[in-house]
């Protein structure tokens, strides 16, 4: 496993915490209708001091996939213009990505014609400082065997279903998976608060719908793997002493298998 030195400076900083919005949009359009403009104009009417820092825009099944990859681009720069006209704070480095039809579609087809927001809330708060890079970064500098926890990531409790502050992360590592052809990897699970006796599929099920989730996404399943390794590989002895011990154990990593 590589290790990563921690820089433990207690400073103030700004302190990010990802969220999302959808935005929803009439069929074979990429104007903003009225519900739209009245979705990110209360968004913004919040007054708090958010910064965009991706947009990605979604289109349903009908039609081809260039025109829905040319529709889907449209809609993404319809709402960053609006944003900008806004006086939003929109990162310089902002991730525009088109993904036309080829994600999982809903069933209720005006969920598929959006544009998803995803923005952080900036707090100025004193906070640990580390030396932890990105995730991109991390695989960049990464070898065949390195272990990579997939940061701020969880479930529900006792489920595999991922909680909604987690989707922005999926799609981080979908991008890393589409960014880099080459690089495989073997999607690990692990859990907290169970005696190594204890029979429990979960940590399985977990790395399973990450699985699930990159393939549907149109990721080559060649290139994936997963495996649930319960309690069998605690960061902390169990039981955890306290709620960051069992954050701590209760995770997701990824294996480099192929870089």
């Amino acid at each position: 496993m590589k290790k990563y030195s921690l820089l433990f400076l207690l400073i103030p900083m700004v302190f990010y915490s990802q969220e999302k919005l959808d935005v929803y949009f009439d069929f074979d359009k990429y104007d903003l209708n009225e519900p739209g403009l009245k979705k990110i104009n209360s968004w913004i009417a919040e007054g708090k001091n958010y910064e965009v820092t991706k947009l990605y825009g979604f289109c349903d099944w009908k039609g081809t996939n260039q025109y829905n990859d040319t529709l889907a681009m449209k809609r993404v720069y319809t709402v960053y213009n609006f944003l900008k006209q806004s006086k939003i704070d929109v990162k310089k480095e902002i991730e525009i990505r088109g993904f036309g039809e080829d994600f999982v579609q809903s069933g209720v087809q005006e969920e598929n014609r959006r544009v998803t927001i995803i923005f952080q809330e900036k707090k100025e708060i004193p906070i640990v400082v580390t030396s932890e890079q990105k995730l991109k970064d991390k695989v960049k500098g990464s070898k065949v065997g390195d272990l990579i926890r997939l940061p701020n990531f969880y479930f529900f409790n006792n489920s595999a279903k991922i909680v909604p502050k987690s989707q922005p992360i999926l799609y981080d590592l979908l991008c890393l998976m589409n960014d880099n052809p080459k690089l495989k990897i073997e999607i690990q699970g692990h859990i907290c608060c169970k005696l190594p006796s204890d029979i429990d599929a979960v940590s399985t099920a977990r790395a399973r719908a990450i699985f699930n989730f990159l393939v549907i996404n149109k990721v080559d399943r060649k290139r994936l793997s997963f495996k649930g390794y319960g309690v069998t590989r605690p960061i902390h002895p169990i039981p955890e002493k306290n709620t960051q011990e069992e954050d701590d154990n209760r995770r997701v990593e990824i294996m480099i298998v192929a870089n």
